[in-house]
């Protein structure tokens, strides 16, 4: 009886795990299937983002797939900033730590702006600097 009591608990972990393990399984693979018509794509638990050409598209990754889509155009960006901790950093050298990790897309035409979240302060880092670049690309390609 005592190690029927002792074993019951870890048997609910253990189901509990196995359930969160199939949802996160579930977004992954929405993911990769959304992710296939993209040029360049990242996933974390907070967004995932795609860039094909000149066009960004993110949103929000669940089980039932994902969410909130916005789409933007690079063309329409005048700036692209990385933030930790609500503070805007230097891309090229950004902080080792910080909780709040964003990249934040500053539009030409209105006041508004993006704020795209990431789990990893060098992973953003990488996309601001590759995107970065597209964006300044993108006027000698129009001409």
């Amino acid at each position: 009886m005592e190690r029927g009591l002792f074993w019951l608990p870890l048997l609910i972990i253990f189901f509990w795990l196995a359930w969160q393990g199939s949802k996160e399984y579930q977004k992954v693979e929405a993911y990769r299937i959304w992710a296939e018509q993209f040029d360049r794509a990242k996933y974390d638990i907070y967004a995932v983002l795609g860039q094909k050409g000149k066009d960004i598209t993110w949103g929000k990754p669940t089980a039932k797939g994902l969410i909130q889509l916005q789409t933007f155009s690079l063309l329409d960006v005048q700036e692209i900033q990385l933030v930790v901790n609500n503070e805007v950093v230097n891309l090229d050298a950004p902080p080792e730590k910080g909780r709040s990790i964003e990249l934040k897309f500053n539009f030409a035409e209105s006041a508004s702006s993006v704020l795209v979240p990431f789990t990893e302060i060098p992973l953003a880092a990488e996309w601001g600097k590759f995107l970065r670049g597209v964006l300044q690309k993108l006027p000698e390609e129009q001409n």
